[in-house]
């Protein structure tokens, strides 16, 4: 999604507004909640801690409410949106912040929501599938394909792009070259163009989230050939955990605001919790209408089922499994390591434990 003029300056005015909340005295705080900016790239059960956290109302719970969040179509945009001054807080790919911080702006990571990365699903046409395109290695051949593969992934320098591009770095083509050696990367945008993409016959495959893996498959029109929930798959190409998806905020956030970034660390640690608990059905029934009914109802059900398989209930984030994450960082998304005690910040979400963990 393009951020417009008007988008800008309303967000803008609601960081503004933000950032004046935390000069509020202790007793303005108490009257009404302070309003905090928070973004995520899409509106898919992948951010489903913003989204419970919203629809629970556990922000308001922690005393900070977001009227809307900020969905810029690609993980990308939402970390340049946050050191813009756009967003206070992002949920995205682990390699965002470390990229921000490796061009000086300090930013910190917070909790980690899951351990596998779900972006990393590879669907191809259904044609090509019809043709023998069925591994990842097929997409090297141009004679199966009828073309160099064209491979979209939401935009450039994007969590699907860095992990795709592993993938296909990680598997060998006939002629003993990476896969990724033999194809285009495009940017294909967000659910509704990647997926109209891939049916018009504009891309060859998709870097795909479940959401969009299970429409591709139930409309007929894709069929996955790379899917993370193989463990013998994932752990062939990644080698074990992954700290993927977190939540994060500039270090001069957590400085000047703790107060605020504590209550955005309580309300998607509660919201984590709550989904650990509810039924499937249940998640599907207060997420479905207001971010998600673009889909159909099943594959969203298909997707909170897939998800549950890879969050991570207790938001930390093991050292050996963010050093684990550095191999596929460098020098796709990073140039150099950034040591994990200048990366994380896990106080808050153990403060966060320590209050809502029964």
């Amino acid at each position: 999604m393009r951020i417009t003029r008007r988008r800008f300056l309303e967000t803008a005015g609601l960081t503004g507004a933000t950032l004046a909340a935390a000069r509020w005295p202790r007793t303005a705080q108490a009257q009404s909640p302070r309003p905090i900016s928070v973004s995520h790239s899409v509106s898919t059960f992948i951010y489903g801690q913003h989204l419970v956290a919203k629809e629970k109302k556990f922000f308001e719970a922690e005393g900070v409410t977001v009227p809307s969040f900020l969905v810029p179509g690609g993980g990308a945009r939402v970390v340049n949106a946050l050191t813009a001054g756009q967003a206070m807080f992002g949920l995205g790919d682990s390699n965002h912040p470390l990229k921000a911080t490796e061009k000086g702006r300090e930013t910190l990571i917070l909790f980690a929501t899951d351990t596998r990365c779900s972006y990393a699903n590879i669907v191809a046409r259904r044609d090509l599938w019809d043709k023998g395109v069925r591994s990842v290695e097929a997409l090297a051949d141009q004679k199966l394909v009828g073309r160099k593969a064209v491979i979209a992934m939401t935009s450039v320098g994007s969590g699907t792009h860095v992990y795709g591009t592993y993938v296909l770095k990680q598997t060998k083509a006939p002629d003993g070259k990476s896969v990724n050696d033999h194809v285009e990367w495009i940017g294909g945008g967000a659910s509704t163009t990647i997926l109209g993409g891939l049916k018009a016959g504009k891309f060859d495959a998709i870097m795909a989230v479940p959401e969009w893996q299970g429409a591709a498959e139930s409309e007929g029109f894709g069929r996955v050939i790379y899917d993370v929930q193989d463990e013998k798959a994932w752990t062939r190409v990644f080698g074990g955990a992954i700290p993927v998806t977190v939540g994060y905020a500039l270090r001069e956030t957590v400085e000047k605001s703790p107060d605020l970034v504590q209550a955005y660390v309580n309300a998607n640690y509660r919201a984590q919790q709550w989904i650990r608990k509810a039924k499937d059905e249940e998640i599907v029934e207060l997420l479905y209408k207001p971010y998600m009914d673009t889909f159909k109802r099943e594959d969203v059900l298909k997707s909170v089922r897939y998800y549950k398989t890879i969050f991570d209930w207790d938001f930390l984030i093991e050292e050996k499994d963010y050093e684990n994450g550095m191999k596929i960082f460098i020098p796709m998304a990073i140039e150099k390591p950034v040591p994990f005690a200048r990366a994380v910040d896990l106080s808050f979400v153990r403060k966060a434990q320590a209050k809502y963990t029964s």
